[in-house]
């Protein structure tokens, strides 16, 4: 008896009955009991997985297997493209079956590996498939397209949101737990990390229903701009129809993006705050210091008992003027330390406080302590700024050129939709849908190179107007002129002791200074 197994890929449509795993056994049952030398030892069927590649397939590489172990001695599959779109897979796996002795028949195609043609014949077969396979999948992608440019929503819900046929609906539960976050890093100055910890300690879910905060989950959630009502879609790509791997779209594609799609939880203004504070506290920084750049001393002071960060507060005297202290992370109210659910003290009991105004004094004194050579230092930091003047060519020619090729981009994207809609591939109101997304985005451009070509005539014109460069390197290696940003450059860090004392180290230097408070 010849040892039979059957291959099947099954829908999982509950509408699709023609090929539905109940149907193809059936019709692999009666296929094999019609052949009296014929023994079924086990019919293999994946469910609801594409064809294009076998990397995913459980049964169908549970198939191979028992192949290999010498169970089967024949594998009967409806058609190519039922066993792989993939030219070189089915290939690969034939050839190998058929050194093994082993024949593949593919029942509606009428072919059996086994045959002297059989060969020809099948690369013939599945390169159609494979071809058949690509136009489907270019017919997905341009259909998702339209969809997205419409304003369907492709993928799951978030915090704050619920995603349900393709539409966007407010979670108030979780878009009270957003707007915490949003208030947390814009109002109350907090970073990344803090915020995730805070999360974490006063026990608030995620949106998958755990305590797993993180620094990068909260930076997300900051830069997602569907919290201000926008919608970008095409984050990720596929490359390659054949393997399905998804990547991050970094330009390769191009993004759908709808400005005012749904609801905001987070109102613009605010948003775009949070984005312009996420760039500053980056820029220039390697590193998270878990409160970022917002102030001068941001990440710079430390506890001395438990090492971690002093966070801003804002407070007032009392006839209201506002001021700002620093003050352990770790210690929610004054003098006090966390507590965790059940009450137990969390973190830091110092509860020493200190005001902004009093430790830039000290770094001030700190730094005019230092013993140097002002003269030969303005002097070269004068010949390192006109140098950097008199070298610099940052024209704007790059970003120019940037904008007008996508400019050009956009212009054969309107040609190809004319031709598109002449050839009636696609129907007029989608013609006019991509003219006028088309045009908008050239009207953008357009305005943005406008902006770039003034910002050269009046750079032009500022680099004739700089004087005095000496003057003003002089106001700040005196620090007659120099600000809290110069001073915050120059502090490596402060720490904080709970009986007063405060030492400040500068960058640079090994020396310490070491000031104690009223």
């Amino acid at each position: 008896m010849i040892r039979v197994a059957a291959y099947c890929r099954v829908s999982t449509d509950k509408d699709d009955q023609a090929n539905s795993f109940e149907s193809q056994q059936r019709y692999f049952r009666e296929c094999i009991h019609r052949n009296p030398d014929w023994e079924l030892q086990d019919i293999y069927a994946d469910e609801g997985l594409s064809g294009t590649e076998t990397k995913k397939r459980t049964r169908f590489k549970q198939m191979i297997r028992a192949a290999r172990e010498g169970k089967l001695d024949l594998i009967v599959t409806k058609e190519v493209s039922r066993f792989a779109r993939n030219t070189v897979d089915t290939l690969e796996y034939t050839r190998e079956l058929k050194k093994r002795g082993i024949g593949v028949i593919f029942l509606i195609d009428n072919i059996n590996t086994l045959e002297p043609d059989a060969e020809l014949r099948l690369t013939i077969m599945s390169s159609i498939a494979q071809e058949e396979s690509r136009k489907t999948s270019e017919r997905v992608k341009w259909g998702q397209k339209r969809q997205m440019e419409r304003g369907v929503v492709f993928g799951g819900s978030l915090l704050g949101y619920d995603v349900a046929d393709g539409k966007m609906s407010v979670n108030p539960e979780g878009a009270k737990v957003v707007k915490y976050i949003f208030h947390k890093y814009l109002d109350e100055g907090k970073g990344s990390s803090v915020i995730a910890r805070e999360l974490r300690e006063e026990g608030i879910l995620s949106s998958r229903g755990n305590l797993n905060w993180s620094a990068p989950t909260v930076l997300k959630i900051l830069k997602n701009e569907k919290y201000c009502g926008d919608l970008r879609q095409k984050k990720t790509y596929t490359p390659d129809y054949l393997s399905h791997e998804k990547k991050y779209n970094k330009g390769q594609e191009e993004y759908i993006f709808l400005r005012d799609h749904h609801e905001p939880i987070i109102d613009r203004a605010a948003w775009e705050a949070v984005q312009r504070e996420l760039a500053r506290r980056n820029h220039g920084s390697t590193q998270s210091m878990g409160h970022g750049n917002r102030y001068p001393l941001s990440g710079k002071i430390k506890c001395a008992a438990c090492g971690s960060t002093f966070l801003a507060r804002r407070k007032k005297t009392a006839s209201g003027s506002p001021y700002r202290v620093w003050r352990c992370g770790k210690a929610t109210q004054e003098g006090n330390a966390h507590t965790d659910g059940q009450g137990n003290p969390v973190g830091c009991d110092v509860g020493r406080q200190l005001r902004e105004d009093v430790a830039m004094d000290l770094l001030k004194r700190s730094v005019q302590a230092v013993q140097m050579d002002s003269e030969a230092v303005i002097r070269n930091l004068t010949r390192i700024v006109e140098e950097t003047l008199r070298d610099s060519r940052d024209d704007g020619s790059t970003e120019i050129h940037k904008l007008e090729r996508a400019l050009e981009g956009e212009r054969e994207k309107k040609q190809r939709a004319l031709e598109e809609f002449f050839d009636k591939t696609i129907s007029k109101s989608d013609f006019q849908f991509i003219n006028q997304r088309c045009d908008s985005t050239i009207t953008q451009l357009q305005g943005q190179l406008a902006a770039i070509q003034k910002r050269q005539m009046l750079d032009t014109q500022s680099k004739g107007a700089r004087r005095d460069i000496r003057a003003a390197v002089r106001g700040i290696v005196t620090g007659e002129t120099a600000d809290g940003n110069f001073y915050g450059r120059l502090l490596h860090h402060m720490t904080v002791h709970s009986d007063g004392r405060v030492e400040v180290a500068l960058k640079l230097l090994p020396a310490r200074w070491s000031f104690l408070l009223d």
